[in-house]
């Protein structure tokens, strides 16, 4: 059973950036000035417009190597300190702070216990 419950942990971690990317891609998509609305937001964040590209595809690429379990220690570590990042961003909110410190938290978990079952990590090499 604890088996099964870190298998959900690591698909629920994946899809906070999953979910937020493909939002974020919709809202881009649909509006012909959706890029530069996203970039502009993050430019009242105090963040060159570079970043824009880059948040899209650090959750992209870390929320799938979540997903499928691929690299998962790496994967965990690197999108930890993305969500690090976020708080310190955003977190002139506490509950938006409280939120990205607590994601921090179970990816950090996640890295330093990576073996999950049905990942690929798992396949013989």
């Amino acid at each position: 059973m604890n088996k099964f419950i870190s298998f959900i942990g690591r698909i629920l971690l994946s899809q906070i950036f999953l979910g937020a990317v493909v939002i974020k891609l919709l809202s881009i998509i649909s509006d012909p000035d959706g890029y530069t609305k996203y970039q502009m937001l993050l430019a009242n964040l105090n963040l060159p417009g570079v970043f824009a590209p880059l948040f899209i595809l650090i959750q992209i690429i870390g929320g799938l190597a979540l997903f499928f379990g691929y690299k998962t220690k790496i994967a965990a570590y690197v999108m930890g300190v993305f969500s690090l990042f976020l708080a310190y961003i955003l977190g002139f909110q506490l509950e938006i702070l409280m939120l990205y410190l607590a994601i921090a938290g179970g990816l950090f978990t996640l890295a330093v216990n990576p073996q999950t079952p049905w990942a690929l990590d798992n396949l013989k090499k």
